[in-house]
């Protein structure tokens, strides 16, 4: 499979493969992939029986520290690689829809704190903040498998 435009010059990806946010962003990743897989059993649980909402919210503020923590250290390493803190060409449709991922989050956040929805409702927003992480996640994975693709290309070229 052959890529047009490369995910990362020469010099971007010796900065990448240099710097440790990107082995920090490699440990983040799976560990919030793993508790977001938790939290949503928890949620669907509480959904189905009403039973344990305290549980399922306490996982849903983990998961949303986690995205934060991801947040905050992804922008780090694409300041390190690419030079900008989001938005950086590379991954700029990523960086897009990681907001949207983000404004669910926090507005769940928002509501947990001032009120105003009920249990359930705050559950199915955790849903779509979920449902948009996992879509969000596969872009991610998909532009990481084309890096890797490219990589090889170059190689055997």
């Amino acid at each position: 499979m052959k890529i047009n435009k490369p995910l990362y010059s020469q010099e971007q990806r010796a900065k990448r493969d240099a710097t440790v946010w990107t082995l920090v962003q490699g440990i983040l990743a799976p560990v919030q992939f793993l508790v977001c897989l938790i939290s949503l059993y928890l949620v669907l649980q509480y959904l189905i029986s009403g039973h344990h909402y305290e549980l399922a919210t306490i996982s849903v503020v983990v998961k949303t520290f986690f995205l934060y923590l991801i947040m905050l250290t992804g922008s780090i390493w694409e300041k390190v690689v690419f030079g900008k803190y989001l938005f950086a060409d590379s991954f700029f449709w990523e960086d897009v829809f990681s907001m949207l991922v983000i404004s669910l989050h926090t507005i769940y956040l928002y509501f947990l704190i001032a009120g105003g929805m009920s249990d359930r409702s705050l559950m199915y927003l955790a849903l779509a903040a979920y449902a948009s992480y996992f879509i969000n996640a596969g872009q991610f994975i998909y532009k990481l498998r084309m890096a890797r693709l490219q990589f090889n290309d170059q190689v055997t070229a």
